[in-house]
């Protein structure tokens, strides 16, 4: 005999709309020769054919993810390879860019602004590419070659096309500003009090850098950054230790003084090939740092940092300061 069901209720599916894509400009696009310091040229301000201009043009290679170099070990009775690690290596960009002149005057005029812009001998160029949002990266690169012309094919009496090609021995693009965090740390005050109860004893944030707990450290960027910190006494001593345990700490002098006097600036640059510990007087502060430092950087996403300062007479300051890398202008 058929078993009676009650058939369930379907509530009727809302219509399925497409999501609307948000509106976003085009991207923005410049070239800075003598080293970021010369004349700004656009790629992307055409106007219409009235007007002279250099205009960038489908197909740039390399403004994405950059090359890497790979390295292995080989094992005896082993297939294959061992990874060991991996670098990035310098990249190659192609920017292909066309030269609109209205007559043969003012096409030579581009050209010789992209001669003068381009030559390596006069330093680097800096690409710089502004997103729809507002934001803009840039990237360090020599010009290597292309604009060696070939009148009849690639150029014309007031035309030109070239396929310029640069080598950023830095792959990563940079924001134009560092992010900076800032932390202040305040004077230590006696254990016993006239005015104020024992019960519940409070220790001084700037012994325990702030509230004892982690500070948090977001970068944004899609490699670890390398901070700079900048120290303002008067401060006895620090220690700035990093997400993975890795620490610079200096103690305190022996005959009582500040580690960094009131008014002084002390700054450790962690980034390679820099590496210095001076103060804003040129003092060297190396010797003072406790032994076998370890400069840390900062992975991407987030992190959090513990930073420990006992203050002088006086309320101390920490900055930290570091630029994001990208691996791509996006």
């Amino acid at each position: 005999m058929p078993i009676l069901v009650k058939a369930a209720s379907v509530p009727p599916q809302e219509a399925l709309l497409p999501p609307v894509p948000e509106a976003w400009a085009h991207t923005r696009v410049t070239i800075t020769g003598r080293n970021g310091q010369g004349e700004e040229i656009p790629l992307t301000g055409f106007g219409n054919s009235a007007w002279p201009g250099i205009l960038i043009q489908p197909g740039a290679t390399g403004l994405d993810m950059p090359s890497y170099a790979l390295f292995s070990d080989e094992a005896p009775n082993l297939d294959g390879s061992i990874y060991r690690n991996a670098r990035a290596t310098a990249r190659e960009i192609m920017i292909p860019v066309y030269l609109h002149g209205i007559d043969r005057r003012t096409v030579n005029s581009l050209k010789r602004d992209l001669f003068r812009a381009l030559n390596p001998r006069w330093g680097y160029c800096v690409l710089a590419f502004t997103e729809g949002d507002g934001s803009t990266r840039t990237i360090s690169a020599y010009y290597k070659d292309g604009m060696e012309g070939a009148e009849g094919e690639t150029a014309g009496f007031t035309w030109a096309r070239y396929g310029l090609q640069f080598t950023a021995m830095d792959p990563y693009f940079y924001p134009t500003r560092p992010e900076s965090i800032r932390w202040r740390f305040g004077t230590g005050r006696p254990l016993l009090s006239r005015t104020a109860a024992f019960y519940p004893m409070k220790i001084a944030d700037g012994v325990m850098g702030g509230d004892g707990k982690g500070l948090p450290i977001e970068n944004p960027g899609d490699e670890e950054a390398w901070p700079v910190w900048t120290l303002e006494g008067p401060i006895k001593s620090f220690n700035l230790t990093g997400p993975d345990g890795a620490s610079i700490s200096a103690s305190p002098p022996l005959d009582g003084t500040d580690l960094v006097p009131t008014g002084r600036t002390l700054t450790i640059d962690t980034r390679p090939g820099r590496k210095t510990a001076k103060d804003d007087r040129g003092v060297n502060y190396w010797p003072r740092l406790a032994a076998n430092p370890h400069f840390w950087s900062i992975s991407p996403g987030s992190a959090t940092a513990n930073i420990s300062i006992v203050t002088g007479s006086g309320d101390a300051t920490v900055t930290l300061k570091f630029t994001p890398r990208y691996a791509s202008y996006i």
